[in-house]
């Protein structure tokens, strides 16, 4: 049945044209923006996942910033007590050359004191930051070094947990006391005493670099892992969310023909009343 009043295929056809223009509006938005998934009503499941993970990088992003000021105190720190391992050796040669008899015991000293008085130099001047991890105390306080490391997320949305990695300060500010426990030398007796103090001082520094290097190495491979991790999770936000460019292209053009096959329907089905009038001639 026709009807001058009601045109079917004109409603048919402006509902179909309603529609095309939404997912043709929809898809140069996408494009425009480089989202697919823009606000919680495009996809609320999906938005409020890639909110969590885009507040998680931003956390990581940080960390990465806290790690690498921690592998910058650790390294000052652990080049000073390789320094160090270097000037106890020096020491180590002068009293071994003192175990003679014919040899100026007092300019040994002399040389000794000098490399003692550049030990407790280095023992001062590596810190980073205020933070001296050759020293008892980090800080003056704490006798370690916290560095944030990670965020242990449980579940989806659930309780989000720190972890640190803590750096022990190694204390060669009282276990490499040389100017009060190396043995001064005087004779080949104090000198075999003095050989005796430095075996133990070189292997206390020995120690102490090797745990800040084990510190270091540690702290890179965090440093390393927490960057791959920030990649892999920006790498899965866009996955979720961003506009696949071929595919917004492809569609784009598809919905312009569907535009203009649609606007032509409303224009055939608007001019159908008029051929009503051909029965009244």
């Amino acid at each position: 049945m026709s009807s001058i009043l009601t045109n079917n295929g004109a409603m048919v056809a402006l509902q179909t044209l309603k529609n095309v223009n939404d997912e043709l509006n929809d898809t140069q938005t996408s494009i425009s923006t480089g989202k697919e998934i823009g606000s919680a009503k495009d996809n609320s499941a999906v938005w409020a996942i890639s909110k969590t993970m885009e507040s998680d990088i931003a956390g990581f992003e940080a960390i990465e910033e806290g790690l690498a000021m921690g592998e910058a105190t650790v390294a000052v720190a652990s080049a000073g007590a390789e320094q160090i391992v270097e000037k106890l050796t020096e020491i180590k040669e002068l009293i071994v050359s003192a175990q003679s008899e014919n040899v100026d015991h007092a300019t040994i000293q002399t040389d000794i004191d000098s490399k003692v008085e550049q030990v407790e130099a280095i023992i001062s001047a590596a810190q980073f930051n205020g933070a001296n991890l050759l020293k008892d105390t980090v800080d003056g306080t704490e006798s370690s070094l916290g560095v944030l490391a990670s965020l242990d997320r449980e579940g989806a949305g659930g309780t989000v947990t720190a972890v640190e990695i803590s750096i022990d300060a190694v204390g060669f500010e009282s276990s490499l006391d040389l100017a009060s426990d190396l043995t001064s030398i005087t004779d080949t007796d104090s000198a075999a005493s003095a050989l005796e103090d430095i075996e133990t001082f070189l292997q206390t520094a020995i120690t102490g670099a090797a745990a800040l290097g084990a510190d270091a190495a540690r702290l890179e491979d965090q440093s390393k892992f927490v960057a791959e991790l920030v990649d892999s999770m920006s790498l899965g936000v866009s996955t979720m969310t961003d506009t696949n460019m071929e595919e917004a292209s492809a569609r784009l053009s598809a919905l312009q023909t569907q535009q203009d096959l649609a606007t032509q329907s409303l224009t055939i089905a608007n001019e159908a009343p008029s051929s009503l009038l051909q029965l009244f001639r």
